[in-house]
């Protein structure tokens, strides 16, 4: 959008964005640590209490999940300079997604738990994540073309 000057309206990074970024961020710290110390508990929940046993990369998906969390979460305090901590968060939870379905997905039934933490833990945190992504790229390419 033009103004009457002819100069590019501003986009705006505001602190709603921030504060999602550092929810994001804590929420997928702690999911990550409660899963990386209580792994093989949240599986045998997950899985409805089947007593599976024999898991593994419990404390690997935890990490990444820490890992990814504490990128999103640094990213929160200077977005635009740090935009790219906040890619490598998202990613992180890409990773951490990807990560789940290949080592968990074929010793388990789909279930309503399992949907619950793949929906709300994992898949719904990048929508708003891919958002806040967006609108800080594009406040640094406004930055960029201003002398």
């Amino acid at each position: 959008m033009k103004t009457a000057s002819s100069q590019p309206e501003f986009p705006m990074f505001t602190m709603p964005h921030r504060g999602l970024l550092l929810l994001a961020g804590i929420y997928a710290i702690l999911w990550g640590a409660f899963f990386r110390w209580f792994g093989p508990t949240v599986l045998n929940w997950l899985a409805m209490d089947n007593s599976l046993d024999g898991w593994s990369g419990t404390l690997f998906y935890g990490s990444l999940g820490m890992v990814a969390g504490l990128l999103v979460f640094l990213s929160a305090f200077y977005p635009i300079s740090w935009i790219y901590l906040m890619g490598l968060g998202i990613l992180g939870k890409v990773a951490s997604l990807i990560s789940f379905l290949l080592l968990y997905m074929d010793n388990m039934e789909w279930n309503k738990r399992l949907g619950f933490h793949l929906l709300f833990n994992e898949a719904l945190w990048l929508i708003p994540l891919a958002f806040i992504f967006w609108r800080a790229l594009q406040v640094k390419k406004y930055l960029k073309s201003q002398p």
